[in-house]
């Protein structure tokens, strides 16, 4: 095999169709990485975790191949990749098609001589009851998903077994080990991957090819938006939301130490639990969850996403849901002090009327009199109208009365 790196300089420098070609600076910064002369595949790269691991790993020295079918957002993201020094080149493919998933394979060895590692990483959804998915809606996305994988792998293993190493990266799900009401072909899809990766860590034993599973929770990436939704309402990130970046720390750690298989957020390991040890339960509350946490209330007609043409919109590594949840953590917090707020004052001013009726009538007396019974000695400070002070007073009492003694009263 040729070497990786010194044809595919050449190559990278006069590509016009991958951008400019890379500084000294930024190529000498990209070597000193823990994955220099590392060939890696990932498809699924125009955007999500496909696209913030292509970013990680390019930092990291590896030269690299992009798959995904939007070619424009794939040719960014090569840049985006050059631009911190490391060599890579876009294959546009929709990894349904056999064909041209073998041409991704294809394209790596003759660019770069090798492949090391193997990220399938591409994925669709839609959501709806069984009866309310369209069949070729259903087909589809087990035909992206799961024979995308499968494809992947018939693809690279070949090259895996001449070079005698290599380690396929296989992207499933949480719902790769439970189900999800309303997702059943993108759970059944989950499902096949675990196993697939289980088969053939068997078929594979005693060889220097690995075969690692990721199982993330929900992370936090424009595929939600990107979902078709035959369940009147779109669909959202069901919380809790993890960032983006610890589904891309698990797959670059198993680059440098392949496991069997790994969950990402801490979720995803409680929910799998809960799920093992009390599956009846699991499912009577999984579903009411779904309907309350995975789905926006505003209506949306039937619609099937990304999954048959692509959309230009979701281009980026996040989908803006980690900001959403906290924003909406911060208001459920808001209101929860409020709630609490409101019988501790009453506790507050029913402990201490007398001394609340005293500072009634010492405003009294300092409006008619400013001297040494002004409340505020500072002159800076606004005097607190009499009259609003005694009506907040006998409003805590009508609203609060006397008999209540404290918060849990």
């Amino acid at each position: 095999m040729r070497s990786p790196n010194t044809s595919s300089a050449r190559e990278t420098q006069t590509d016009t169709r991958s951008g400019a070609g890379i500084s000294e600076k930024s190529r000498s910064q990209a070597k000193s990485g823990s994955f220099q002369n590392k060939v890696i595949v990932i498809t699924g790269a125009s955007s999500g975790i496909g696209r913030a691991t292509a970013l990680e790993f390019a930092k990291r020295g590896a030269s690299l191949v992009l798959a995904a079918r939007r070619e424009n957002a794939l040719e960014d993201l090569v840049s985006e990749c050059q631009a911190l020094g490391a060599e890579a080149r876009a294959v546009p493919a929709d990894v349904s098609d056999e064909a041209a998933v073998k041409n991704i394979a294809k394209q790596a060895v003759r660019r770069f001589g090798k492949i090391d590692i193997w990220v399938n990483n591409a994925g669709v959804s839609a959501a709806g009851k069984l009866e309310q998915l369209p069949s070729d809606v259903f087909r589809r996305v087990i035909d992206v998903n799961l024979f995308g994988t499968v494809n992947g792998a018939r693809a690279v293993l070949p090259i895996f077994r001449q070079q005698g190493s290599g380690t396929l990266i296989n992207v499933a799900s949480q719902l790769g080990k439970m189900g999800g009401a309303y997702f059943s072909p993108y759970s059944i899809s989950k499902f096949g991957i675990v196993s697939l990766g289980e088969c053939l860590r068997q078929e594979l034993d005693g060889t220097e090819i690995n075969v690692c599973t990721v199982m993330p929770g929900t992370i936090d990436t424009p595929f939600f938006q990107h979902a078709g939704t035959y369940a009147g309402h779109p669909v959202k990130a069901m919380p809790p939301v993890h960032d983006v970046k610890e589904a891309v720390h698990t797959i670059i750690r198993l680059a440098e130490h392949p496991e069997r298989e790994v969950f990402v957020g801490s979720s995803a390991r409680r929910m799998t639990a809960f799920h093992n040890a009390m599956p009846g339960v699991y499912e009577k509350l999984a579903a009411k969850k779904i309907e309350k946490d995975h789905f926006e209330q505003k209506p949306a007609a039937d619609n099937p996403g990304n999954l048959f043409e692509p959309v230009p919109y979701g281009t980026g590594t996040d989908g803006g849901w980690l900001r959403r949840e906290r924003a909406r953590k911060m208001r459920n917090g808001a209101l929860m002090f409020g709630s609490l707020a409101i019988p501790v004052l009453a506790w507050y001013f029913n402990r201490n009327r007398d001394r609340l009726e005293r500072a009634v009538k010492r405003a009294r007396a300092a409006a008619e009199d400013p001297g040494p019974a002004i409340l505020h000695k500072d002159p800076e400070m606004e005097m607190p109208d009499a009259q609003e002070v005694e009506r907040d007073v006998r409003r805590w009492e009508k609203t609060y009365g006397r008999e209540k003694k404290g918060p849990a009263a």
